[in-house]
């Protein structure tokens, strides 16, 4: 499969969390090496563990990993003759009991989680190593039943050192004047007393070492030297004796390598499905329905990085169609859904549960693509179009009916009715190889494809017209609209650039008959009132043509007007009076016209969302705005609101 589609669909993340969940270095190794797989019975099998690892979890019952302290490096140098030491030692016996009770609660646990507890079969209790070592050590230490000849040894030592205890009190009493303190301590593993140098002659016996002044000399009396010989000596054999130990238990270890390698890799094993048991109950995944097609029906879906207050998504793929085509504004949830798809597909190939609901669906892709965000390359020098162009590539090199490719902002990146037919040719291409595809696009072109192709789909992210805002919930069955003017508004662009943004839209979508080349060029009708008069009609057939023709409905409020002496266009501030005069706004100046000289440019339907649409942001001043909403709240001493007089043309 392909590394830089998992990064772009963030399986990376996803991977990363697994992987924290682990305890043990040898269950992070296997996080580590965890991969998509494309067979299906594996994948089933992966699903069964983590859902039956989720559900012990849930049972409240702390399942008893061992983190394996010490056991790798142990595990290492295993049969190549080491000597291990007390403490390596120690740290094999607890990691055996834990094994031991790994095997007694997975044994209680068969009735909730029978495929992992038929695992613990495959440990091993070693009961013979591991008696062997809880006699001998303890708390790291060898015992004195590690060996009859370490017993009888230790005796000694205990018997020599009570010896030498008795002669250096006897020592401290006998040189007390000479003393710089009263107490015993050990130099070199030698009793001592602590002598003032000046009296150093008063105390015969060995000097073994001197205070950082040099004003005390630690000195071994004569009287306990030859009692500290022969401790030395017992100390020597028992050294011996520990050698001896060490060596048998580090070989009987040696003797159980196939029982302990068995065991680590089963712990490990425990330790990387409980780890994605505890990734899937943190966003509430669930085993969803593995289809030996290639289909996709995600029901109630959550992205799992987003958290448990994302919109769910609702979708299907390989059904009824096999490409969806999703539109919408920008910001409204296009790339997330593509996202979800992917990672949803890698995370249940990776074994993994997702938080999506009953009835979820999903098959199983040799290939699984996905070209989100622009992809660019600062390394490879790549424009954002080649980065795609190279993704598209690698798509057409692998579709299938067992491919799942993932396209965000067909057509993006170069002139865009090359753009459009580029990835209309595409769409058809993958149509043909039967491979399942998801795109989001803003072109209108593209939605049209979808609508009247077999096999293709419309969907749009839904837009809420009232607030503005995304919804973030796919729509199957229609597309959508960028509602990129009704955004624009929202956020404070300026409204003569919305109106002439408008005024290029409508002549784009609908060019005037006569003079449309020069009317697109330089915005403005080809027919003005500076125009030459047209030649005058005879009476009766003016008359005929004028009772032809329907009644112009009068100007609203908030209609987008063309000017005709001015060769612009305005906003209705007022309809007509009794004389059919009507003031219009042009940026911030209000200018009176004669209805005849003004012709409806777009209605104001047709610009602002919704009837309740407030006209006073577009033809009120700020301050005015502020001071009328203050004074509808309070009385404010001193507070007017000033309207200047409508200048008249």
């Amino acid at each position: 499969m392909n590394e830089a589609s998992w990064r772009r669909l963030e399986f990376d993340k996803v991977k990363e969390n697994v992987i924290r969940h682990t305890v043990s270095p040898a269950g992070k190794a296997l996080a580590e090496r965890l991969e998509p797989s494309t067979k299906q019975r594996q994948i089933e099998s992966w699903l069964q563990e983590t859902e039956e690892a989720s559900e012990l979890l849930a049972s409240g019952a702390s399942i008893p990993l061992s983190a394996m302290d010490g056991i790798d490096p142990f595990m290492a140098l295993l049969g190549k003759g080491r000597i291990y030491n007390e403490t390596e030692l120690d740290q094999l016996s607890v990691w055996l009991t834990s094994v031991v009770q790994m095997k007694k609660y997975m044994n209680s646990k068969r009735h909730i989680a029978p495929t992992i507890a038929g695992y613990a079969e495959s440990m091993y209790d070693c009961p013979a190593l591991r008696e062997e070592l809880n006699r001998s050590i303890r708390y790291g230490q060898l015992t004195d039943q590690a060996s009859a000849d370490l017993s009888y040894i230790r005796r000694h030592i205990y018997a020599s050192e009570d010896k030498i205890q008795k002669k250096m009190e006897h020592a401290l009493h006998k040189y007390r004047t000479a003393l710089q303190e009263p107490v015993i301590s050990k130099r070199r593993d030698r009793f001592v007393i602590a002598v003032k140098r000046e009296l150093r002659k008063q105390v015969p016996g060995t000097v073994w070492d001197e205070s950082s002044s040099g004003q005390t000399l630690f000195v071994e009396p004569l009287d306990a030297a030859e009692l500290q010989v022969e401790l030395q000596q017992w100390k020597a054999e028992e050294e011996r004796e520990r050698t001896i130990i060490l060596a048998k238990l580090s070989e009987l270890a040696e003797s159980f390598s196939f029982e302990l390698h068995r065991n680590v890799e089963a712990m490990a094993t425990f330790d990387f499905i409980t780890a994605r048991a505890k990734l899937s109950r943190s966003y509430d995944g669930k085993r969803i329905a593995l289809s030996d097609q290639p289909v996709i029906r995600l029901r109630g879906a959550r992205h799992p990085l987003l958290g448990k207050d994302s919109v769910a998504l609702n979708v299907e793929l390989g059904y009824d169609w096999k490409q969806l085509i999703i539109t919408g504004p920008n910001t409204g949830g296009k790339t997330v859904t593509l996202k979800t798809i992917g990672l949803f597909a890698l995370m249940v190939q990776s074994g993994l549960l997702v938080p999506a609901e009953s009835g979820s669906v999903i098959g199983v892709f040799q290939h699984i693509i996905a070209d989100v965000g622009d992809g660019q390359s600062l390394e490879q020098s790549l424009s954002t179009f080649s980065s795609h162009i190279t993704v598209l590539k690698e798509m057409m090199k692998f579709a299938g009916p067992r491919a799942l490719l993932l396209l965000d902002e067909l057509a993006a990146g170069t002139d865009p009715s090359e753009g459009i037919a580029l990835s209309i040719a595409l769409l058809e291409q993958l149509l043909e190889r039967g491979a399942l595809a998801a795109a989001t696009t803003h072109f209108n072109e593209i939605k049209s494809f979808a609508a009247r192709t077999a096999g293709c789909q419309n969907g749009k992210m839904a837009f809420d017209p009232e607030t503005l805002k995304p919804l973030y919930r796919l729509e199957i069955g229609e597309a959508g609209d960028s509602h990129a003017f009704a955004i624009a508004r929202r956020f404070g662009l300026s409204e003569d650039v919305m109106l002439r943004a408008e005024q290029l839209l409508v002549r784009k979508q609908h060019p005037v008959d006569s003079g449309a080349g020069q009317a697109l060029e330089h915005a403005a009708p080809a027919k003005t009132a500076m125009a030459a008069p047209a030649r005058p009609a005879e009476p009766k057939a003016e008359k005929l043509e004028d009772a032809a023709k329907p009644k112009k409905k009068p100007f609203e409020k908030g209609d987008a007007v063309w000017i005709y002496p001015l060769k612009r266009a305005g906003v209705v501030f007022r309809p007509a009076d009794e004389r059919g005069n009507v003031i219009v706004q042009i940026q911030e100046q209000k200018l009176t016209f004669n209805h005849k000289r003004l012709k409806l440019y777009i209605a104001k339907t047709e610009l602002y969302p919704g009837e309740e649409y407030d006209l006073d942001i577009v033809f009120e001043s700020k301050e005015n705005r502020k001071a009328r909403n203050l004074m509808n709240r309070k009385y404010v001493e001193g507070l007017t609101i000033v309207t200047p007089e409508e200048d008249m043309y």
